[in-house]
């Protein structure tokens, strides 16, 4: 279908893209940096287009209302930041529980404040694996508009882990220079995924101030246990999904691999040997046998020596391999990938391959089982103490791809267990997030990647066909089945436009870049890519005129 077929991914303009030199381009002028000079009124003195060589084509501007909401994120972007610092100030940590009340109550307000009709908190109650989920926050915002888009966010964040590592504390929002970043955010969610949602708020706000409404109606859906397998969201679809049945598509990640986290235990009153009631010095070892090494052993048998090949019998059996044109993609991407650098910012020495394609198709397509904690017996760091564990238990997510199934990889993993003498050993199914494919070809995709062309960055190409493609390398899964493909009661496009940078999700020092440099934009560049994304969408900024897509 010419350009109407664009073959896209949904894009994720951050550090994938981050620092790549991007040149100018004929007929494009910079949005007036209103907000540059601080001052009273500018507490942070954030100059809103950093040290950023991005040009905005303004000739693709074609909606008067367009340039004052740009000037409005400009003249308001300390206020922005402050939102996200606020945000960022108070803890959501899913796992623990901590703050996620709050985080419900605070979410509703941001709703409140735009002006949505209805916004509540929802107690989807017991879920499917067991566990009391987390609320759900619902708002809906009828702007009498044509389209309706939904938005999916997560509020809860991961717990904080080696807090002697991070260079300011995780939950002050406290702005740093960070090479090559004159400003960025520290802190728990900073990049997941505190600040893109917040870039999103805040590019609503500015709409709001300036014309009053929004280009499109919006339905947020705002779960609290992203970080728990969905859990809560999961149970939430199954009584309301049906007030989702107005949207023609989601604001979201894309495609997702799966993910099923279970938990392993071996004791010694299921085993029969070893301690049966509780811990027990560890002198005694001399003539009791041990639980925990037992464990060590079983775990050793479940994966190659080198840990990245798994061993449970069928594992990679019903794998559906990469399509000729997901290669083609990823062949493209490979051509001038700097895994060194790669690795850099990942923190990491190196990746299992040093051969660019090979590593990507293992980081967008491929399979694994990861040892996410293992603990028992004597967990204080540096001091002594003999102890016999009475019991010991590891966790661990599998990723898996089409046409994979969670529950199948578990039974397999009982079995192999059983095979192999280890019967008594308890596998605790946490949660299971299928795999779903994206699809490119709708309105909303071919909106977001004439999004990024206005704003100087790349789009990648891929084909039409749905994928599960991870984009930028991904950050795993989340839960896109609900909302796209055959196992959602509602199936719509999923795509957006993320122009947000940021790094270190999971780790310590998560950061959110505030002032971009070069083509890695910043929070007000990014708040601007949203609000043109909104009205491109909704049709409201002249036709979506791009070169046809076919690799050339």
């Amino acid at each position: 279908m010419s350009i109407r077929k664009l073959r896209w991914m949904p894009l994720v303009i951050g550090i994938a893209a981050g620092l790549a030199a991007c040149s100018d381009q004929t007929g494009t002028t910079e949005t007036a940096d209103a907000g540059a000079t601080a001052g009273a009124d500018k507490p942070l003195g954030i100059r809103p287009s950093g040290d950023e060589t991005v040009k905005i084509d303004m000739s693709k501007i074609k909606n008067e209302d367009l340039p004052k909401i740009f000037a409005n994120i400009d003249e308001n972007i300390d206020q922005h930041v402050i939102n996200l610092q606020k945000w960022i100030q108070q803890p959501t940590i899913s796992n623990t529980g901590e703050g996620i009340p709050e985080l419900a109550e605070m979410v509703k307000g941001f709703f409140d404040r735009l002006g949505c009709q209805e916004t509540r908190i929802d107690d989807p109650g017991i879920n499917q694996w067991g566990s009391q989920s987390n609320p759900v926050v619902f708002a809906r915002c009828d702007e009498g508009a044509e389209k309706t888009l939904a938005v999916y966010w997560q509020g809860d964040t991961m717990p904080v882990s080696q807090p002697d590592l991070w260079k300011a504390p995780p939950f002050e929002g406290r702005l740093v220079e960070q090479a090559p970043f004159k400003k960025v955010l520290i802190g728990r969610g900073a990049t997941n995924s505190k600040g893109p949602e917040m870039t999103f708020y805040n590019a609503l706000l500015a709409i709001k101030e300036v014309t009053g409404k929004l280009p499109v109606n919006l339905i947020f859906v705002v779960e609290s246990d992203e970080e728990r397998m969905d859990v809560g969201l999961n149970k939430w679809f199954q009584d309301h999904a049906d007030e989702l049945k107005d949207a023609d598509a989601l604001w979201g990640p894309g495609g997702s691999e799966g993910c099923v986290f279970v938990e392993l235990t071996t004791s010694g009153a299921s085993w029969g040997r070893g301690p049966v009631y509780s811990d027990i010095h560890g002198s005694n070892k001399r003539s009791v046998d041990s639980p925990a090494w037992r464990h060590i052993t079983m775990l050793s048998k479940l994966v190659s020596d080198d840990g990245n090949t798994v061993l449970i019998p069928g594992f990679y059996d019903n794998i559906v391999p990469p399509t000729e044109e997901e290669v083609k993609m990823l062949s493209k991407a490979a051509e001038n990938y700097d895994l060194e650098r790669a690795a850099e910012r990942l923190g990491v020495a190196r990746f299992i391959s040093e051969d660019p394609l090979t590593y990507l198709k293992m980081q967008r397509m491929g399979t694994s089982m990861n040892l996410d904690g293992i603990w028992g017996g004597n967990m204080f760091a540096g001091g002594s103490g003999a102890i016999l564990p009475r019991k010991i238990t590891s966790k661990h997510n599998f990723r898996y791809v089409p046409n994979m199934n969670g529950p199948d990889i578990v039974d397999k993993l009982r079995k192999y267990l059983d095979k192999l003498g280890y019967k008594d050993v308890e596998i605790n199914l946490v949660g299971d997030v299928p795999w779903a494919k994206k699809n490119t070809d709708n309105d909303l995709s071919r909106s977001n990647a004439y999004t990024a062309s206005i704003f100087g960055q790349r789009f990648d190409d891929i084909s039409p066909n749905d994928s599960i493609l991870l984009a930028g390398g991904g950050g795993g899964y989340w839960p896109a089945y609900l909302f796209s493909g055959t196992q959602s009661p509602i199936d719509i496009p999923i795509s957006s436009v993320r122009a947000g940078t940021g790094g270190n999700a999971h780790a310590a020092n998560e950061f959110y870049v505030i002032e971009g440099a070069g083509n890695a934009l910043g929070m007000a560049t990014a708040e601007k890519v949203v609000a043109t994304a909104l009205y491109n969408y909704a049709g409201l900024n002249g036709p979506i005129e791009m070169e046809p897509s076919g690799g050339e």
